[in-house]
């Protein structure tokens, strides 16, 4: 008979519970976050990068075939929690982005809670490592990604105010995954994430983890990302056109990025229509304040 396993935390049980195999790993994602990590239908479907109406059909149609079906949502035995593991990774790393980038300092503290109880659960696999090391080099800079309110990139951050035992310690978490062969997309974005706090940034080296990491998800949000660093590499238009090529309509972050390289490059009229769009897609707080500012800040039309 398979042991049940002996979970450090009850959300954490609750969550390889929700992620069935039997439903598509989207569908176990989106209901997952929507009954227990906090997430609003709306919320959800920004994290997919879909319209609301095509996230609510699919929680709609998961909840139809688990109740045609007769999905049992029990405890998975011990050998079953690997199959899970894929879900369970981003469940918790959609309830940390959705902290992060909307302020929400409690999702990314639990996010980070679940991390430690996932490693505890499963300590050698290499992907749980990189993602609670990912999300620990990112909260390290949470005191210094605002300042009275208003949001402060990267570059120009106080870096005095980055908590250095939690960059120590992401980086240790990193160093363990890649001695576990971790190799794959959590390993990766670790790595880019560790990359950026180091200065001066090594972007040849960004780029190419992005060009590995894009090859393995086809994410067009990984594309952009390698975008802006073949921007800082090759040059401006360069990543200008690489940035053209991709469909995002919907998503605020590709929108700014594009209006950024756009004002660099003194195409004002096109960054305008860019940064125009992105407000269209940002909800109200300190990165709308932000997109207002940088809008302004560009030269009156002759």
């Amino acid at each position: 008979m398979d042991a049940t396993p002996a979970f450090p935390d009850e959300r954490l049980e609750l969550i390889f519970t929700c992620c069935h195999p039997a439903l598509a790993l989207d569908a176990q994602v989106g209901l997952t976050l929507r009954a227990l990590g906090g997430l609003s239908t709306e919320e959800i479907a920004r994290a997919f990068l879909v319209p609301f109406e095509t996230m609510s059909k699919r929680l709609t149609r998961a909840k139809h075939k688990i109740r045609d079906a007769g999905i049992p949502f029990a405890v998975p035995p011990d050998h079953l929690l690997p199959e899970r593991l894929d879900a369970v990774l981003a469940v918790v790393y959609l309830i940390f982005n959705e902290g992060w980038g909307g302020g929400r300092v409690d999702l990314s503290a639990e996010a980070i809670r679940l991390g430690r109880s996932l490693i505890e659960l499963m300590p050698d696999e290499a992907e749980a490592h990189a993602l609670l090391a990912l999300m620990l080099l990112g909260h390290a800079r949470s005191a210094a990604r605002f300042r009275d309110g208003e949001l402060v990139l990267l570059d120009d951050q106080d870096r005095s105010l980055w908590d250095q035992h939690q960059i120590d310690e992401g980086r240790a978490l990193l160093e363990r995954a890649l001695a576990l062969h971790g190799q794959w997309t959590y390993t990766l974005q670790a790595a880019i994430a560790d990359l950026h706090l180091q200065e001066p940034r090594d972007w040849e080296k960004i780029a190419l983890l992005y060009e590995r990491l894009e090859h393995i998800t086809g994410s067009p949000v990984v594309a952009m990302n390698r975008a802006i660093a073949v921007a800082e590499l090759e040059g401006l238009d360069a990543g200008l056109a690489r940035l053209d090529r991709l469909e995002l309509d919907d998503y605020r972050y590709y929108h700014s990025t594009r209006a950024d390289l756009l004002r660099r490059v003194g195409r004002d009229d096109e960054a305008r229509a860019a940064y125009q769009r992105a407000l269209e897609l940002t909800q109200p707080g300190p990165e709308q304040r932000f997109l207002e500012r940088r809008l302004a800040d560009l030269p009156e039309r002759a």
